[in-house]
């Protein structure tokens, strides 16, 4: 099948274009500021499946910058999802955990009432919206904590911090899923082709398993890294930012591994390929 990816140096986008034949398109191709190159984009190439991997990502910079990234993470979505529908193209779309409010201790499920506390997550709601409106073959994947072995991400600045210092304070009461890039990627394209076979699609959740802290992932990053440093767990209240992080973002992945035959992502282990990877690569 011909794949259209929107994305081209972000993680998952990386993994896709390590994974499959695609064709991923960057800015200078298709700049989501502007939407309507984005559908463009997709009459020009024609794909029998597009999946959207590019979004502002900046969640505290999207605070003071909330029209970019509405129009990054809203609007441009919305736009390929109308021009794939017009088009009978399935599409596939990247969301957050950031659409909701955080409360509680269970997994969130697809169904779960939505409440975004952030810019970030609003943008990333106006996203779905969108692709929901647009009346196609779709489906959403809300992922968390996206870490691999290239970019700006978790991992990397741990492994940073780790060269200058032997203690960190890191937020211990904010609970997730770290998922791998590649992990969520192969389930990008397992979606695609089940798509094309005709699955009815939907809102769906993937993260990795099992939940931990930020402090959780840190200390295992160290310890798989062989890197001494001592982690200190402090409260999301001793760490201000400007954008408010959800306390809760577990994921409830049932109707994903049900619908798509996909199994649960443990992220220790896409942690341990990540490392080898970074070491690989030095």
């Amino acid at each position: 099948m011909s794949i259209l990816v929107f994305g081209r140096t972000g993680q998952v986008a990386r993994a896709l274009l390590d994974q499959a034949d695609v064709t991923a398109l960057g800015r200078d191709a298709a700049d989501l500021r502007d939407p309507e190159t984005c559908a463009r984009a997709i009459k020009d190439h024609a794909p029998a499946v597009v999946i959207n991997a590019a979004a502002y990502t900046a969640v505290d910079r999207a605070e003071d910058d909330s029209d970019t990234a509405m129009q990054v993470n809203g609007a441009a979505p919305a736009a390929m999802a109308r021009t794939c529908a017009s088009l009978a193209i399935p599409f596939v779309h990247i969301s957050t955990d950031y659409v909701f409010g955080g409360q509680g201790s269970r997994r969130w499920r697809p169904d779960d009432p939505t409440d975004p506390q952030n810019a970030y997550g609003r943008s990333k709601l106006r996203g779905e919206e969108g692709v929901r409106a647009a009346g196609g073959r779709f489906a959403i994947m809300r992922t968390s904590w996206v870490f691999s072995a290239q970019g700006a991400n978790f991992v990397s600045t741990m492994l940073r911090l780790s060269e200058t210092r032997d203690r960190l304070n890191i937020v211990d009461d904010q609970i997730g899923g770290p998922t791998p890039a590649d992990d969520i990627a192969a389930t990008l394209l397992t979606m695609a082709q089940r798509l094309l076979n005709g699955a009815q699609g939907g809102i769906y959740h993937y993260a990795g398993q099992p939940d931990t802290t930020w402090a959780g992932f840190a200390r295992e990053i160290f310890a798989q890294a062989d890197k001494t440093v001592v982690v200190d767990g402090i409260p999301t209240s001793s760490y201000p930012t400007p954008a408010t992080r959800p306390l809760n973002s577990r994921l409830d992945c049932d109707t994903t591994i049900s619908d798509f035959g996909v199994t649960a992502c443990d992220w220790r282990t896409g942690l341990s390929r990540v490392l080898a990877a970074k070491k690989d690569s030095t």
